[in-house]
């Protein structure tokens, strides 16, 4: 029997085997175990949109693709403060002039002022840009979420009509759709012809979250609850599977509008009577080794405008897409 067991100890508890050691806790020295077995403080459980936020915040990228987004939108609504000069007040006396004050751009062959230009081209690219992603968006999440939803029949159907327009490149069929409308063209007639043939993409991402959306808990509580299932899909399923599409759609924004630009560069876009940034490029090509400037500014606006939006969209993509966060 050892002979170091502390007195206080049961018979029980004294009768060991001699290969055995056996520790026991003084009674002076009580075990803490408040601190192991105490439960630990409730924390709120905290929102998808609130996790995105937190990891945006931190970026830098963020800051600095919505700052140019943000100057990008002021300058299309409000582009009478940032010049005074008519963007189509030309005169040929100030043909491919230099810069001088009130000009910082110079003037272009037909003694336009570049930089009013610039500013005033802003609007039109903007507008196509937003009227088409919301277009797109809303045609898109429809038919998307309907096939993901109800499948069946009603998922091969739409399917295959998203596979037809999926096959057919957005911007042959806007050029081709354009070159017929040529007596109607406006901001209107551009944005209807690119939402026509550019909601597939939109299509297929909704389908795909309606799908994974459609298998959980909180569904099959609503149709137990009796909730029509049109109701469930436009108020459970879909507000759900809203992230990555609001992700598609960031970065097709600025897609439009290089595909605007396309169109007016081509000459079948916006009319020339519509102040814009490919109708301006399209006239600055014949003077790019002797007067760089007139084509230098219109085309660094457009793309510094279509490299914030894919920033952004970028940025967005990795906050709400959890496997580019685990990564």
């Amino acid at each position: 029997m050892p002979e170091n067991i502390p007195t206080g100890v049961s018979a029980a508890e004294r009768t060991v085997r001699p290969t055995q050691m056996h520790f026991f806790a003084q009674e002076d020295q009580p075990i803490a175990l408040a601190s192991v077995d105490a439960p630990k403080e409730d924390v709120p459980p905290t929102s998808l949109w609130k996790d995105a936020w937190n990891q945006v915040k931190v970026r830098p990228l963020f800051w600095v693709s919505a700052a140019l987004i943000l100057l990008v939108v002021l300058v299309a609504a409000f582009p009478q403060l940032f010049t005074s000069v008519d963007p189509r007040q030309c005169d040929l006396v100030d043909n491919y002039g230099p810069p001088s004050d009130g000009h910082p751009f110079g003037f272009t062959r037909q003694g336009c002022d570049i930089y009013s230009r610039v500013i005033y081209g802003a609007r039109a690219s903007v507008v196509v840009g937003l009227v088409t992603t919301i277009g797109v968006v809303v045609l898109g999440a429809i038919i998307g979420g309907i096939a993901g939803f109800y499948g069946r029949w009603v998922d091969s159907v739409l399917s295959r009509i998203g596979d037809i327009f999926f096959a057919i490149p957005l911007l042959l069929a806007a050029i081709v759709v354009m070159s017929v409308l040529s007596d109607d063209r406006n901001v209107w007639t551009v944005s209807g012809v690119l939402i026509i043939f550019g909601w597939p993409q939109i299509a297929r991402i909704t389908r795909g979250a309606v799908l994974t959306v459609r298998s959980s808990e909180f569904v099959t509580a609503s149709e137990a609850l009796g909730l029509s299932r049109p109701g469930i899909l436009a108020r459970h399923i879909m507000p759900n599977s809203i992230a990555p599409i609001i992700v598609i759609a960031t970065v097709s924004l600025g897609t439009f509008i290089v595909a605007e630009a396309t169109l007016s560069y081509l000459g079948i876009g916006l009319p020339p009577t519509t102040v814009s940034w490919g109708g301006d490029i399209s006239l600055a090509q014949s003077a790019i080794r002797t007067n760089a400037q007139v084509l230098f500014y219109p085309a660094g606006a457009l793309g510094l405008t279509v490299l914030s939006f894919m920033m952004m969209g970028d940025v967005v993509r990795d906050a709400l897409d959890p496997k580019a966060r685990k990564r």
